[in-house]
């Protein structure tokens, strides 16, 4: 008895050393360009610096209750988003199918057949009935690594999923509030040019009474007539475009634009300031760096995939049932039937077909990582540009109000000299064309500086803390211990950070609500994205 049991040992000793192999490369984060500093913060010095609360929505800082609104609606029902959430669950799905191959699997087969025979040379007919009912295992032994490497690109490829989930979400918010932005710019617009119809009907009445009194020319008037009918059409003209971005407010946040409308209010936004950080930090904010460093991530583990191919796959099945010629002693000891056994599989020729399929992966991992160093380093020029645009505009901005008043000055002395009678009506009309010109170039100015501001917020990876907040880099192995299944939606519902601090690192975590969440201080190195 003993004999019998050591002549396995030998066996299970060697498939469970062979077991720990693991064929193709360990995967190692690609390096990418990052400078030391944002170039075009240098010289830029805030003086009153806006920050979003740490775990607050980043779109806060701009005040607005109704934006505040819409764009929690963006998480419910935008399609865009669902779509992409539905992408995350797909891949969840695919990280447990992969995960399922682990496991052996077991299959029940019974059967139930009646032959007959013909009488033949004994004259006699034969009828035979043969009952069936067996069990049947078939596990795969993972010798050389091919499941563990399908699983852990799985997981990257989910990983990725998330990702691409949380930038979809990122620019449903950013593109949901540049509209916003825009809408009340054109509401602003409107009420300018509302206001300067009033005026100029105004100096109409002026024109109207001075030559009724004869000391007016009758082409003053007409000249008059014609600057209050010119800004009338460009403020309904307005109405076209505020129409449209209502419209596609509404289909953002997934309603139909009929059952959807805005209010006109007054403008009262700012435009805050956004701190830049350091740009190592980017690395870890953009979800659309995270997804193209997971999608190589996923590329590296396909290579073992590939190189898998090229050792003998080895299954261990085995089967028990019985076989009887009556149903009703079918169960008996004596009709039971069992196999066991190893089964080996190895191709020996293919004609290239495994070599090629190594390089195709090999190749494939190489255009991941290009693809995750291009994603970077243009993440890099988006920051650099809008930090720029930001600059310039406030410079200009400064410039540009000192012509606004120079010519609101210009055009009430204007005024007053024509009532003296001492300039001509042209002047006045130069004047205001002018004084109108800059006032329209002041907000759109503006509106290209909080259009920046968004797109900087879109640029950092949405939002920022007073912490350098970072999300951990998610290094999966499934080697370790996991949730057997994900729980749906969980990427949508919150995110794991990990916030720098004096004492170590805290394990927090985020829900799209932006409450906050975090336990005792305590090192936490790895996370998944549905923990």
């Amino acid at each position: 008895m003993m004999r019998a049991r050591l002549r396995w040992v030998a066996p299970v000793a060697a498939l469970a050393s062979l077991a720990a192999c693991e064929v193709g490369p360990d995967y190692e984060r690609p390096t990418a360009a990052t400078p030391a500093s944002f170039k075009e913060i240098d010289g830029w010095k805030p003086s009153a610096p806006q920050e979003a609360a740490s775990g607050t929505a980043w779109w806060t800082i701009y005040k607005d209750p109704l934006l505040d609104d819409l764009e929690k609606q963006v998480d419910i029902s935008n399609q865009t988003l669902m779509a992409s959430e539905a992408a995350y669950r797909q891949a969840s799905a695919l990280v447990q199918e992969a995960r399922s191959a682990f496991f052996p699997t077991v299959a029940v087969d019974a059967s139930a057949l009646r032959t007959g025979s013909g009488r033949g040379q004994t004259g006699r007919s034969t009828i035979k009935s043969q009952f069936s009912a067996t069990g049947n295992l078939s596990w795969e032994i993972d010798v050389w690594g091919r499941i563990r490497r399908t699983v852990e690109a799985s997981y990257a490829s989910a990983e990725a999923s998330a990702a691409d989930l949380a930038a979809a979400r990122l620019s449903a918010q950013s593109v949901l509030a540049t509209d916003y932005l825009d809408l009340r710019i054109n509401d602003e617009l409107k009420r300018l040019l509302d206001a300067t119809v009033d005026a100029d009907t105004k100096s109409l009445q002026i024109t109207q009474n001075r030559y009724a009194q004869g000391t007016a020319a009758k082409s003053d008037v007409a000249q008059a007539i014609a600057q209050v009918e010119g800004v009338k059409a460009q403020s309904i003209n307005v109405g076209v475009q505020r129409a449209q971005l209502e419209h596609a407010i509404a289909v953002l946040i997934g309603k139909p634009p009929a059952d959807f409308s805005i209010a006109p209010t007054p403008l009262e936004l700012g435009v805050p300031v956004v701190p830049p950080g350091v740009p190592s930090t980017l690395l870890e904010r953009r979800p659309d760096i995270a997804a193209a460093e997971r999608s190589a991530a996923s590329a590296n583990a396909q290579i073992g995939v590939a190189i898998a191919a090229y050792y003998p796959a080895i299954t261990l099945s085995a089967s028990y049932g019985f076989v009887g010629s009556a149903i009703e002693t079918l169960f008996r000891a004596s009709n039971a039937v069992w196999s066991v056994g190893p089964q080996l599989a190895e191709t020996v020729f293919d004609a290239g077909l495994r070599s090629a399929q190594v390089a195709a992966a090999r190749a494939f991992y190489d255009q991941t990582i290009a693809n995750y160093r291009q994603t970077v380093l243009a993440a890099f020029q988006q920051v650099e540009d809008e930090l720029a645009s930001l600059r310039i505009l406030e410079q200009q901005a400064q410039v540009q109000d000192r012509a606004v008043k120079a010519s609101e000055e210009a055009e009430r002395l204007i005024l007053n000299q024509y009532t003296a009678g001492t300039v001509a009506y042209t002047n006045v009309v130069t004047a205001q064309t002018v004084s109108l010109g800059n006032r329209e170039t002041a907000l759109s100015i503006l509106q290209s500086r909080l259009a920046a501001s968004v797109v900087l917020i879109e640029a950092l990876g949405g939002g920022w803390t007073a912490l350098v907040a970072e999300p951990i880099a998610l290094h999966l192995r499934p080697k370790r211990k996991r949730h057997a299944t994900p729980p749906p939606h969980a990427w949508a519902r919150c995110r794991i950070w990990r916030a720098a601090t004096a004492d170590g690192g805290r394990r927090c975590t985020v829900h799209s609500d932006f409450s906050q969440r975090c336990d005792a201080q305590r090192p936490l190195r790895h996370a998944a994205p549905y923990l």
